[in-house]
């Protein structure tokens, strides 16, 4: 199965100070069993498809309950990954 590279960022944020929504996506992600990296702009992670759906999914209900006020998300799959043409039959 493929691996899916994820990247999202949190708002409101403020640098040194990221507050509670912030820490609940971030957690959303390790208790999926993914390894997020919080980055400056964005924190980044990757895992197989279910864990990808599993950790997004929490993450999203996570932070929308601890207070975000917006998520912007990002997930890709590379496309020279065998596993990309299950999908389309190909």
């Amino acid at each position: 199965m493929g691996i899916v590279h994820i990247e999202f960022f949190v708002e409101p944020f403020k640098e040194g100070a990221p507050g509670p929504h912030v820490a609940a996506a971030v957690a959303a992600f390790a208790d999926a069993g993914l390894e997020p990296e919080v980055g400056p702009f964005a924190t980044t992670a990757a895992g197989d498809i279910d864990q990808a759906a599993t950790a997004t999914a929490a993450m999203v209900s996570a932070a929308l309950q601890a207070g975000a006020t917006r998520i912007v998300l990002r997930l890709e799959r590379d496309p020279r990954d065998p596993a990309a043409g299950e999908a389309d039959g190909t």
